[in-house]
């Protein structure tokens, strides 16, 4: 499936090719110091079921998917960028990985038990998230769960550079209520709803939010 070309899509794309080996460096080990965002993973794979096909998108080196399956879900990745990919698929040889937009999804409606965005809509416009989000909705079965993680505020940050790349990208802070509003609209219901300090000891300088939707069963 070919992403569309919509400019900040062809961005994140560029932007994570060039710099995908340094980040799965810097963040290989990242769940290990973040107890509370294992938790909400455990939390989401039990509301899901064991054996629950889902899909992470924007999975990056795949360290979420990884996890989520040493959850016992049945979990497979998506990611625009095929060095993220190649690094995702080398590390975790027994998972499948996936090149694709999550914007325009190659399954079949209600095909999936449980979604996952780790961080993954943060580049995405605002005006895009209710098509986005719609489309989220239109994959989950009935009864399915939706997991989004999110930098809590207003203020986008723009990277003119990253690890030495000289790369560009826009990075978007969300409201965790404006978040909320938009997959209620889409059809969600909000289970969970919560954001955990930044933890300043390893360079965040924002709140994490962390919602989990259901749809209708």
């Amino acid at each position: 499936m070919t992403p569309p070309d919509a400019h900040h899509t062809v961005a994140t794309r560029t932007f994570y090719d060039a710099i995908a080996e340094d980040y799965a460096v810097e963040f290989r080990d990242v769940l290990a110091r973040l107890p509370l965002d294992r938790a909400l993973l455990a939390g989401f794979a039990e509301l899901v079921g064991k054996g629950g096909r889902v899909a992470d998108l924007g999975c990056g080196p795949g360290r979420v998917t990884a996890h989520l399956a040493s959850l016992g879900l049945a979990v497979f990745g998506v990611d625009l960028s095929e060095s993220m990919l190649a690094i995702a698929r080398r590390e975790n040889p027994g998972l499948r990985f996936e090149q694709g937009s999550m914007q325009r999804l190659d399954l079949p409606d209600g095909s999936l038990d449980g979604v996952v965005s780790y961080y993954s809509t943060i580049h995405t416009p605002q005006d895009e998230l209710p098509a986005l989000y719609a489309e989220f909705r239109r994959v989950l079965a009935p009864g399915g769960h939706l997991l989004l993680a999110f930098q809590a505020g207003d203020e986008p940050r723009r990277y003119e550079s990253a690890f030495g790349h000289r790369v560009a990208l826009d990075f978007r802070r969300m409201r965790p209520e404006r978040v909320a509003a938009l997959l209620e609209a889409a059809g969600c219901t909000v289970l969970q709803h919560s954001v955990r300090a930044a933890d300043t000891a390893h360079g965040e300088t924002t709140p994490h939010a962390f919602l989990i939707a259901r749809t209708p069963a």
